[in-house]
């Protein structure tokens, strides 16, 4: 587990921005013998061999083939992106005698612990050589920037009442001196710059503190991004050890609801399957499984009232099952009794997540791809306390647990 953990850990390093995740996750297919497809191309699958394609870069689908004939595919569903501060397209400004980086909030990002940061910045840009068109991804892996908070002398209520406006108070300083932004961009291009002119870029800040074991007994994971890289991660594992047919989507855009032609609510997940099954697809549909794999909210030990005692996850007391009957999310009684009967099977404790009647429940890419596909689908998620912040908390124990029953879970 200790290693499983260190592995997770590294990757979430190692990928600020969904463009470094998938990136990271192809290379570790390849070298276990996945194949690359390319969706503008005939696909021409063979018996006992594994696949992937991506779209767009940010979005990614892994499988082995064929499915099985009596229980299709589990296909693992998470997401590539995180929230956090999206560089804007014009980004460089002048305030007080310092130049700044104008940023946008992406997806429901806690903005609070974004102040008195290291930052990094990385994402994707476009540009030409010339007179070609290319792209790269790249990352300056170094503090560049940073958020100072209003000193409490300045803000007396900073404690007690303090608002964030996100246009004019989350805006990080990155200089005093002159800055010539597009110039600096390019440098961070892995090649010999030659005649290069910006186009267009996808930038985000990250934090630069790594990952780290947490507590008197290492029993915690500190680190960013763990919603939902943390999934991606589980899955990934699985595919590559699991023996029964099994895909992966990990999908971009489900922070800001999936309804893009990368998101859940695109048409990649389905045009794939349906390349695959051919005239078969309905009937695949009808025997495969989902397992919507996204961050649960654990109880807070400070704010315990925010859950009812009877469905309030724990750290390190195993995966949480996601059940809303307004359909926030997709677990039904028969998609939570296969997945009850795995893990109890192999003596992996789960628990069963449900937000309180009088708070709103937040969504995933369950219900989203339940509607688009047709297919069985649950909802599960390790516990996590301080989602959506610069920096997310769950246990040692929680991950490696639902790893394993993904591993076996084809065979119930």
């Amino acid at each position: 587990m200790r290693e499983f953990n260190e592995e997770m850990i590294s990757f979430i390093d190692a990928s600020p921005t969904p463009f470094h995740a998938v990136e990271w996750m192809v290379k570790t297919l390849e070298c276990r013998g996945f194949n690359r497809l390319e969706e503008d191309a005939v696909w021409n699958l063979e018996i006992g061999c594994d696949y992937y394609v991506t779209r767009n870069d940010s979005s990614l689908i892994a499988f082995t083939y064929p499915p099985c004939a009596e229980k299709g595919y589990t296909i693992v569903g998470a997401h590539t992106d995180s929230p956090h501060l999206c560089l804007k397209p014009n980004p460089l400004t002048t305030s007080a005698g310092v130049k700044r980086l104008g940023v946008e909030p992406y997806g429901g990002v806690l903005l609070n612990p974004w102040f008195d940061r290291d930052l990094a910045l990385a994402g994707r840009v476009v540009y030409l050589d010339g007179e070609v068109r290319k792209e790269a991804i790249i990352t300056i892996d170094r503090p560049i920037a940073i958020i100072p908070s209003l000193a409490i002398h300045l803000d007396r209520d900073a404690n007690s009442a303090h608002s964030i406006n996100a246009q004019s108070d989350i805006v990080p300083l990155i200089a005093t001196g002159e800055v010539y932004f597009e110039t600096f961009i390019l440098s961070q291009i892995q090649e010999e710059i030659t005649n290069f002119t910006l186009l267009a870029h996808e930038l985000s800040f990250y934090d630069t503190q790594k990952g780290s074991f947490i507590g008197i007994d290492d029993e915690f994971i500190a680190s960013a991004r763990l919603d939902n890289l943390l999934s991606c991660y589980v899955g990934l594992q699985a595919l590559l050890e699991t023996s029964y047919p099994m895909m992966c989507a990990f999908m971009d855009h489900e922070e800001v609801g999936s309804e893009s032609h990368i998101g859940a609510g695109g048409t990649f997940v389905e045009e794939t399957l349906r390349r695959i099954a051919g005239i078969e697809y309905e009937k695949l549909m009808r025997r495969s499984l989902m397992v919507s794999c996204d961050n649960a909210h654990a109880q807070h030990p400070n704010f315990p009232t925010k859950h009812e005692s009877e469905h309030a996850p724990l750290l390190n007391q195993g995966v949480a099952i996601k059940i809303n009957s307004n359909q926030r999310y997709a677990t039904s009684s028969r998609t939570q009794g296969r997945f009850l009967q795995c893990a109890r099977a192999l003596h992996i404790p789960t628990q069963t997540f449900v937000t309180r009647s009088d708070i709103g429940c937040g969504s995933t890419i369950g219900p989203i791809s339940a509607t688009r596909l047709g297919i069985e689908t649950i909802d599960v998620g390790v516990p996590t306390l301080a989602m959506h912040s610069i920096r997310e908390l769950s246990g040692i124990s929680d991950a490696f647990g639902l790893y394993r029953i993904l591993i076996h879970l084809g065979d119930y």
